[in-house]
C-alpha cells in the first residue's frame, strides 16, 4: 500500500466497507468524507490503479454501471497497513 497515493487508499476503504459498490457510489463517499467534489476525471483512473494493481476487481451491474469489489490482496493490504499504524498511534 505505501506505493498508492492518499485519494487511492481512501478509495479502497471505501470500496472495502461497502457491497460492490458503483463508481458513483464510492464517488459520493469520498465527497462526503473530503466536503468537495470530486470530478470523474480524477475518480475514475484512481479506480482502474487500483483493479490493475489487483486490489479491487471491476465487474458490471448493468450496460452504464460498473461495481467495485475490494480482492484478497487489497483487504490484506488494509489488515498490513493498519498494523503498521498500530505500532505508531494507539487510541
Amino acid at each position: 500500500m505505501h506505493d498508492l497515493t492518499g485519494f487511492q487508499r481512501d478509495l479502497l476503504y471505501v470500496i472495502a466497507g461497502a457491497d460492490r459498490p458503483s463508481g458513483q457510489t464510492v464517488k459520493d463517499e469520498v465527497e462526503q468524507y473530503y466536503s468537495s467534489e470530486i470530478n470523474h476525471g480524477r475518480l475514475y483512473p484512481n479506480l482502474d490503479t487500483l483493479v490493475n494493481k489487483e486490489l479491487v476487481e471491476k465487474g458490471q451491474l448493468d450496460r452504464r454501471t460498473n461495481y467495485y469489489a475490494i480482492t484478497d490482496a487489497g483487504r490484506e493490504q488494509i489488515s498490513e497497513r493498519r498494523e503498521w499504524e498500530q505500532q505508531y498511534v494507539d487510541l
